[in-house]
């Protein structure tokens, strides 16, 4: 039974080392919450595609785009992504007003 409580103790605080090594810094936070809100933007607007083939292709390519870039850490890269992808995506916004 004292293993036991050992390794519990010993997991929770590999957990809680875990954590603390990924602790974002304010800046990366911000970043972060501003580019789930975009993505939020994108998959809220593609319920106005009616073609539901097109609306899982788009869906589709822009998790493929947000995934590829997942990794990203340095600041001025993510601002530089989340400006390009918002400048593309209210492009591809008026081409699906006029679908």
């Amino acid at each position: 039974m004292k293993y036991a409580t050992q390794l519990v103790q010993a997991r929770g605080y590999a957990a809680a080392r875990r954590t603390l090594d990924r602790a974002l810094s304010l800046d990366h936070f911000l970043q972060r919450s501003r580019v789930l809100s975009f993505y939020r933007t994108i998959l809220r607007s593609t319920r106005s595609i009616r073609d539901a083939q097109t609306r899982t292709e788009t869906r589709r390519f822009a998790r493929d785009e947000f995934d590829r870039r997942r990794h990203v850490t340095d600041l001025s890269h993510i601002r530089y992504l989340l400006s390009t992808g918002k400048t593309e995506w209210e492009s591809m916004e008026r081409y699906i007003g006029g679908m």
